[in-house]
């Protein structure tokens, strides 16, 4: 029997704001436990929420690039319940009037519908030690981002290509940084498999608290091939809920659900609903060009192929580098090639970010200048690259300091020639026989004789006109 996977996502997404959701408190990743907090985020009696409109807005902007209705009015609601790491005992969240509705995230082949995205406060952070539990309230009360999608994505693939686009959009946007390793986007899975031809979508199981996309995409693959042997064997299937060990490779059961938590929304009643419209109309003005559009242009304006605009244009920041180097148009291709081979590795190898690279965006213009022209041999090239990673300096400042400007004069280039012809009349003689590759020989002579300065494609030019 033919087995119908269906995802769905709830991916959480912590905001780029300086201050919590409801109060003043700092967001700084890496402070000591417990020292970014107040009566407000410690849920104190008589400690009144603020709202943070930067959060607003993101949360608008995040709506407007994804396609979203948004609310001319939304509320906050108080979503009730009891755990260790909700000092209120209720979270501040959005339930029946949520600030986005609807929406898609396009993919290269397809798109995923989603349901919302609404806006909450995060919850502390438990820290389970050999015989206690500590608890770090600094990350309570963060503004988080909640996008639900609708049960519609059919493979762990798919979802790995969702959660990698939607981490671009959000760090195109400037909506969070999407740092997985700092929690700042973390993700519930809810999958379940039915038979073809059924309707009906079979019991829901929930992965919980994903925080990396590759490892999304193994739990997933885990649980999709569990649960269809499962219903093969003849097995029913309960709504549950599951963790995701890495190393095991596996999931295992938390805990199983007969029903939904009752967590009695009702309107929080310290903060007004807000009228949306004027923000709005404020984050339609801070819509970037996402990846997509990016990506798009870069082919049509740089001359670029389709591979390298997507790889350039997935990263932010390494598309503005490239668009910085390349904005005179006179060598793109050359500049990409340059980017997404050497420049890369050498930041990977020395743990660099782009934004740290030693080569400045212009001076890497002026390298494929001076190979495009001849000045310089494509090994030069690396050459000269290499001690500019190495010490900033520029590409034009080291050809001349090591005398490496390539030799094009075509009548020097000949009086070379000439005498590698005079001093090795054996293989110039088997090139005129047929033998072709004895060509290779006396180019290497020459390039020797003149320190390899001499232009190789003139040099080749030459010696196949003297020698036919």
């Amino acid at each position: 029997m033919t087995y119908l996977t269906s995802i769905g996502l709830e991916v959480h997404v912590q905001l780029h704001t300086r201050s919590k959701m409801f109060c003043g408190c700092a967001v700084e990743f890496g402070a000591p436990p417990n020292s970014l907090t107040c009566p407000t985020c410690l849920g104190l009696p008589g400690a009144l929420p603020v709202i943070n409109h930067e959060a607003l807005r993101l949360t608008a902007l995040t709506g407007l690039m994804l396609g979203c209705e948004i609310a001319p009015r939304c509320k906050f609601d108080r979503k009730n319940y009891f755990y260790p790491d909700m000092p209120k005992n209720y979270q501040i969240s959005q339930y029946d009037q949520p600030l986005c509705q609807g929406g898609r995230m396009p993919l290269v082949d397809s798109s995923v519908a989603l349901v919302r995205i609404h806006l909450e406060e995060d919850v502390a952070k438990s820290f389970h030690f050999e015989s206690n539990t500590g608890i770090d309230f600094n990350r309570a009360g963060t503004p988080l981002m909640e996008i639900v999608t609708e049960p519609v994505i059919a493979s762990p693939e798919e979802t790995f290509r969702f959660l990698t686009a939607l981490k671009q959009i959000l760090i195109y946007g400037g909506v969070s940084d999407a740092d997985m390793e700092k929690g700042q986007l973390r993700c519930d899975c809810n999958v379940s498999i039915r038979p073809e031809g059924q309707a009906e979508l079979g019991a829901k199981i929930e992965i919980k608290n994903m925080n990396s996309i590759s490892g999304v995409r193994r739990a997933l693959a885990y649980e999709v091939a569990r649960q269809t042997e499962a219903l093969a064997r003849g097995e029913a299937l309960e709504q549950e809920t599951r963790g995701w060990d890495d190393d095991a490779g596996r999931t295992f059961l938390m805990r199983r659900k007969e029903m939904a938590h009752d967590y009695r929304y009702f309107p929080e009643p310290d903060l007004q609903p807000v009228d949306t419209a004027t923000l709005v109309e404020e984050m339609r003005a801070r819509v970037p060009e996402l990846p997509e559009a990016k990506r798009r242009r870069f082919e049509a304006d740089y001359g670029v192929s389709a591979y390298d605009a997507a790889v350039l244009a997935a990263d932010l920041e390494l598309a503005r580098y490239f668009e910085a180097a390349a904005q005179n148009k006179t060598r793109p291709k050359a500049i990409a090639n340059w980017i997404l081979n050497d420049l890369q590795s050498a930041l990977t190898n020395t743990g660099l970010a782009i934004t740290n690279c030693p080569i400045p965006p212009r001076a890497l213009e002026e390298l494929a200048e001076l190979i495009e022209s001849g000045k310089i041999s494509g090994k030069q090239g690396k050459e000269v690259f290499a001690e500019m990673f190495a010490s900033g300096r520029t590409a034009g400042e080291i050809v001349r300091e090591k005398g490496m400007e390539q030799l094009s004069d075509t009548g020097a280039i000949e009086a070379l020639c000439d005498q590698v012809i005079a001093a090795h009349p054996k293989p110039a003689a088997d090139f005129r026989a047929g033998n072709l590759a004895s060509i290779n020989f006396l180019k290497g002579q020459v390039m020797k004789l003149s320190q390899g300065r001499a232009n190789p494609a003139l040099v080749g030019e030459i010696l196949e006109r003297k020698l036919s």
